[in-house]
């Protein structure tokens, strides 16, 4: 893995490469994607069909494209008991991490007759994608769907490409039942995301669209967007790791290949300020890949956008790491909580050898739907509050209002908007 002393110049190069990942930079696609989107808009189960086939392979009609409750027991069945058990203890994790994140409505009244609050209301029916093909992900399933549970969601839908034999993989199937889908529909891509936002005759029109995808199925939240919200466009994983002399190279190493095994786009950063670490991170890196099963995709992703950063003191590293702003940091320096409190752009923070970035992935509860591509910087994690709205409640009485009437009137004035001034002073008249 190249190792790069840190410089302006070298932060300013390698911020611009990271940023070549972005969906922006996939307009090529995007005409495809628009028509695609637009073809289910105006043809509803047809177009949906369609496309399934065309690209999946299978033959969904109205009377299968529905998980029923047979294939969902006989899921069951084939995937391993202990699995299961497992599923069912990260699912404690998350609800309970989410279970926190809860809002309450709120009201405040007074004696001058003012009546102000927030109204919290779940969404009627948010939609989960969820990755099919060469891809098993109940961890998505999971990390998706707890937090409109937790919110309250009235309906939740979820998506999910077909195999070539038209099943879904059983472990996906588990996960979504035991995390409370109310509906599963066999279909992927891009028209699977057209489907829930606009609605056909057999999949429900839905409020909000979340869960990762593929460039097409990115690019199709994209075109959505304004019709149902959406969670993010999520781009290629990334990690990045800020460590001192005290760190574990071995460790260091793993976690890093830990995130280049998705993706050739995906990004492993590390940010030391001890040389010597650095030479032994990437011997370390040498000696995994003689073994891992996806060294192809990890050497791949180390050359695209791998880096180890050597920095001249902990407060370089710690400027670089807001910049980068990545999805996952590591912290593994001496006092990882006194540099966790100067971090101010990072989708999750682990700190400590002991919490390595797999650990949020699967199970210790924080959603792993994270901001990527130096989104951080403005986006949060998946949450409850992505499943809920916000309502303002304003109660005036005449007396409330008679005592500051005149303002309201001069202010709509200002702004000349007289129709604004006249529905106060006719109250008054």
């Amino acid at each position: 893995m190249r190792i790069v002393e840190l410089t302006e110049d070298t932060k300013k190069d390698i911020l611009n490469n990271l940023l070549k990942r972005s969906t922006n930079n996939y307009s090529s696609y995007e005409e495809d994607v628009v028509k695609i989107v637009e073809d289910v808009k105006n043809n509803g189960d047809k177009a949906l069909f369609d496309y399934t086939l065309k690209f999946d392979k299978v033959k969904i009609d109205a009377s299968n494209v529905k998980v029923t409750e047979a294939e969902i027991e006989e899921a069951y069945k084939l995937v391993d008991s202990k699995l299961v058990e497992i599923i069912r203890k990260a699912l404690k994790n998350i609800r309970e991490f989410h279970q926190k994140q809860v809002q309450n409505s709120w009201f405040d009244s007074k004696a001058d007759g003012t009546f102000l609050g927030q109204k919290v209301t779940p969404l009627e029916v948010a939609g989960v994608y969820v990755p099919g093909g060469k891809a098993v992900y109940p961890s998505s399933v999971l990390m998706n769907v707890v937090p409109a549970k937790v919110a309250g969601v009235d309906k939740i839908i979820m998506t999910t490409p077909p195999a070539k034999d038209g099943s879904i993989y059983p472990s996906t199937l588990v996960a979504a039942k035991e995390a409370g889908v109310d509906e599963i529909y066999k279909v992927g891509g891009a028209q699977a995301i057209a489907a829930m936002a606009f609605g056909t005759e057999s999949i429900p029109k839905t409020d909000k669209i979340v869960g990762p995808g593929n460039i097409f199925v990115a690019l199709a939240k994209k075109a959505v967007y304004g019709n149902v919200s959406i969670d993010s466009i999520a781009g290629p994983s990334e990690v990045l790791v800020i460590a001192d002399e005290t760190a574990n190279p071995r460790y260091l190493a793993a976690d890093l290949l830990s995130q280049a095994e998705h993706d050739e786009l995906a990004s492993s950063i590390l940010l030391t300020t001890s040389k010597e670490l650095a030479q032994k991170v990437s011997l370390e890196i040498d000696e995994f890949l003689k073994i891992l099963s996806r060294k192809d995709i990890i050497s791949k992703s180390l050359e695209n956008f791998g880096y180890i950063l050597i920095a001249k003191n902990l407060d370089e590293c710690i400027s670089t790491a807001n910049a980068i702003a990545s999805e996952h940091l590591e912290i593994v320096t001496q006092n990882p909580f006194e540099v966790m409190t100067k971090i101010r752009n990072a989708g999750a923070i682990f700190l400590g050898e002991y919490s390595s970035e797999p650990l949020g992935d699967y199970f210790a509860g924080p959603n792993h739907v994270l901001p990527t591509n130096g989104t951080a910087k403005f986006f949060s994690a998946l949450s409850v509050d992505d499943f809920i709205k916000k309502s303002s409640i304003i109660s005036y009485s005449k007396q409330a209002l008679e005592e500051i009437h005149q303002d309201i009137i001069d202010f709509a004035n200002a702004e000349q908007l007289t129709a604004h001034a006249n529905a106060i002073a006719v109250r008054f008249q």
